[in-house]
Parts: C-alpha cells; sequence; structure tokens
C-alpha cells in the first residue's frame, strides 16, 4: 500500500490566485457512479439542474433533484450515484482561503478560519431555498462569462451564500481536537477505501483489511464504524449492490453473472 492518501483528491486550480474552479457534470445512466469515495480539503457545492442522484457524505444517503445543492464540508468523506438518464448538475470547488483577510478582520476570525478549520460546518442538503438557488446560478454565470470584475462578484456572492448557509443551515461543529482526530483516521484509511473500491470483487475480510492498516480487529473495527458509520460488511455490501444496480440496468449479463462479478459468491444471498 504506496498510496496513504490516494482518496485525496489533488486539487489544482487553473488560477492559484482565484482558487475555484466549476465543472460541469453530466450523467445519461442510472446506477452510473458519478464519483468514487473521496475526500479534499475544500469546500465543494454540487448544484443540480436536471434529473437525481444519489449523494452519500460520510456514509449518509441523500437523495438530491433538479433544483436542490449539496454541501460538501472540508474533509467530507462522499460519494455519488446516478439516479436518472439524463442528469446535469454542476460541481462548484472552492478554496475558501480565497476569502481570507490580509488582516484578522472580525469575518476572518469569526467565520472564515473556523470554516477552513471544520470548526463551522453546514447542513449537507438543501431544498427549496430561492436565495442558495440565485447564488448557485450567480456564481456558474459569472465563471462562465468571465466579464471584467467577475472575480469581485464571485467573491461577493461566496460570501453571500456562507452568510445565508451560517444562518440557517449550521449543523454540529467539531472541536480543533476532533477535527484533527478525524483527518488522521481519514488518511489512516484512504487506503483501505481504495483496497475495497479496487478489489470488491474478492473476498475481503476484517482480518485482510485490519492488517493492511496495521491494527488490531477490534481497533479497526471500532475506527471504521466512526468514519463510515457502517460495519465493514455492510460497507462492502453497499458497493457491490451499487456496482451490481448498475450491471443490472445497464448490462446484458445475467443474475448469476451480475452476482459474480460485483462480488457475491452466493446467487441466493445476493437475490435477498
Amino acid at each position: 500500500m504506496d498510496r496513504p492518501l490516494a482518496l485525496l483528491e489533488p486539487m489544482d486550480m487553473p488560477d492559484r490566485f482565484f482558487p475555484m474552479k466549476i465543472h460541469y457534470c453530466t450523467a445519461k445512466e442510472y446506477g452510473k457512479t458519478l464519483f468514487t469515495h473521496h475526500w479534499h480539503n475544500h469546500m465543494e457545492f454540487l448544484y443540480f439542474t436536471k434529473g437525481s442522484a444519489l449523494i452519500e457524505l460520510n456514509s449518509v444517503p441523500y437523495e438530491v433533484q433538479a433544483g436542490e445543492m449539496v454541501v460538501v464540508n472540508s474533509n467530507d468523506l462522499h460519494y455519488g450515484v446516478c439516479l436518472s438518464d439524463d442528469l446535469v448538475y454542476y460541481a462548484m470547488i472552492v478554496d475558501i482561503k480565497l476569502l481570507q483577510s490580509q488582516t484578522p478582520d472580525a469575518v476572518e476570525t469569526k467565520f472564515i478560519t473556523p470554516i477552513t478549520q471544520n470548526q463551522i460546518m453546514f447542513a449537507s442538503k438543501i431544498s427549496g431555498d430561492p436565495e442558495i438557488t440565485e447564488c448557485a446560478t450567480s456564481l456558474i454565470r459569472e465563471m462562465d462569462e468571465r466579464e471584467l470584475g467577475y472575480e469581485l462578484s464571485i467573491k461577493s456572492y461566496l460570501y453571500r451564500l456562507l452568510a445565508i448557509l451560517l444562518r440557517r443551515y449550521g449543523k454540529d461543529t467539531l472541536s480543533p481536537e476532533e477535527s484533527l482526530y478525524r483527518l488522521k483516521n481519514l488518511e489512516r484509511f484512504t487506503p483501505i477505501f481504495q483496497y475495497i473500491e479496487e478489489h470488491y470483487q474478492e473476498e475481503l475480510s476484517v482480518d485482510l483489511l485490519a492488517g493492511l492498516a496495521g491494527l488490531s480487529r477490534f481497533h479497526f473495527s471500532r475506527l471504521f464504524k466512526e468514519l463510515t458509520a457502517r460495519t465493514v460488511t455492510e460497507y462492502v455490501n453497499t458497493l457491490r449492490i451499487n456496482k451490481s444496480e448498475y450491471l443490472l440496468r445497464n448490462s446484458r449479463m445475467n443474475i448469476s453473472e451480475i452476482a459474480l462479478s460485483s462480488g457475491f459468491k452466493d446467487i441466493y444471498y445476493f437475490s435477498r
């Protein structure tokens, strides 16, 4: 295992002096994986304009529709699956340090720094908020058109977006110690999540995975459930079911072939 940060998505920015980027994303196959499990230090806003999807954040599933937004807080472990035949969404990725001040003013000390340190976090799914929708569509338009002063406009909409999130969608936050503890465990378990993604068709025992992590079976199982809210068996079976659902809808394989291809050795267990 020579990839200790394999799930830490690199975040190269087109303009390092203005660290924000927006991806226009589409999918046209029900059950298609939009992105595998990964995490990153930047905040990300997923704004959906057509179709529906299932987005998992820290193993909590959220079904989202057109007009809704998913907020990916820094260091959230996330995963996505398409739930329609015509999906369109925008992935807006921003380094919140873009909003930091040169001097430690009230905005910096009360809000921006705590957000970058996960001491302020936001709800994961936002629905039916016209002001959030306006911020999202305005950010997309400004980044697309890039008229004179678009950087000023984008920063203003980001500040507006964070203000709305703070007022309406704040959630329980982590202390600095809790944030650091979670980050260290994410880094430690990154190669484990990657190994499961690459070897889900094989036999995956707790003992095998614990050995890869260099932990006892008990300590590994406890930390794994802290990070994912699932046991190893539940996590692996969910991944296999997602893979098999895609094959059921988008291949000509029969049930037995799909079961074996997805890592289920017992066709009756798979069917149940």
